[in-house]
């Protein structure tokens, strides 16, 4: 291997996955598979000592996940660059793994042209994605967008009492707590539901604390 090659640890606890991942990478002449670790705990272990450029994480493993994983490698080693693989396309978990760290995200059944230019985009400081995955973290990006703006919209006395509301009280006890009628609280909500564009008071209090996370 030459001392350009890129060098690649691989997170999986799926043998055949972990198996094959590390042959699409050892055929390639610019990048060279260091290490295998079949569960986030192994791979906080010994990572650190190996220095790779490029972690391919799965992002479901046993006991530790590889959200959290790769969470706690960034805090261990800023520089690294973490690409995620796996079967899921769950918007949060995308959203998730995009936060605690991962530059990039690929489908398991991503082909292995797909795999190594993920790698080589990563190396590069670029953002990996199949198009299928970055189609919807745009749209999850535009939704968390809209729930921002939405609530956003509302006047500190709206917040207020749909704070109280996401905390579990009724109109009674946060009038009380207010100092105001239970029909004027009544009336702060209405204007929840049309600036949040929803019917009830449970769906108002998710999209305070969506906007919030």
């Amino acid at each position: 291997m030459s001392e350009a090659s890129i060098k690649i640890a691989i997170v999986e606890d799926q043998d055949t996955t972990r198996e094959s991942l590390e042959a699409i990478i050892n055929l390639e002449h610019s990048m060279e598979c260091i290490l295998t670790c079949s569960s986030g705990e192994e791979a906080l272990s010994k990572l650190p000592k190996a220095r790779p450029d490029v972690v391919l994480m799965d992002i479901m493993m046993p006991y530790m996940t590889g959200i959290e994983c790769a969470s706690k490698l960034k805090d261990l080693m800023p520089e690294i660059e973490i690409v995620m693989i796996t079967v899921y396309q769950d918007p949060d978990l995308i959203y998730s793994a995009l936060r605690a760290g991962a530059c990039g995200y690929l489908l398991k059944r991503s082909t292995p042209e797909q795999v190594t230019t993920a790698i080589r985009d990563a190396k590069r400081g670029g953002m990996p994605m199949s198009v299928e995955v970055a189609r919807r973290v745009i749209s999850y990006f535009r939704q968390e967008a809209q729930v921002s703006s939405d609530v956003d919209s509302l006047s500190n006395r709206e917040r207020e009492v749909l704070e109280f509301v996401a905390q579990g009280f009724t109109n009674k006890e946060i009038a009380a707590k207010l100092s105001v009628t239970p029909e004027t609280v009544h009336w702060h909500l209405k204007n929840c539901y049309k600036k949040l564009h929803v019917r009830t008071r449970t769906e108002a209090a998710m999209k305070l604390r969506q906007s919030s996370h």
